[in-house]
């Protein structure tokens, strides 16, 4: 089946741009079958991790959760052995102590 170029709006920018048949034929080899979103000028963007239509997302980087896309959320709690406020990146629920890094570094030394 010959493929036909297509006329398509991205949508980060909402430039029109050429899906070519090519492009087409290519993707059908690979197995894919969504048709691109973004213009080549966005999808470089994205790829480099500069953003200039604003896509919302935050990118820091490989190591950070979500595929880079947003950082950890973390939550406020007081530490079970030492009072002190500190942050967790999980929501404590109350059935287990929770522990500031500094105690829970001493608490795992003394058990190991």
């Amino acid at each position: 089946m010959p493929y036909l170029d297509k006329a398509l709006i991205c949508r980060d920018c909402g430039t029109s741009f050429t899906f070519t048949a090519g492009e087409q034929t290519f993707y059908a080899s690979r197995g894919l079958s969504n048709e691109p979103g973004r213009c080549p000028t966005c999808r470089a963007a994205r790829k480099t991790g500069s953003t200039p239509f604003g896509d919302g997302y935050v990118h820091y980087g490989p190591f950070a959760s979500f595929g880079g896309r947003t950082p950890r959320q973390m939550h406020p709690t007081v530490c079970a052995n030492c009072d002190q406020m500190t942050e967790v990146p999980f929501l404590p629920k109350g059935d287990r102590p929770v522990y500031c890094s500094d105690c829970f570094t001493s608490m795992r030394q003394a058990a190991g």
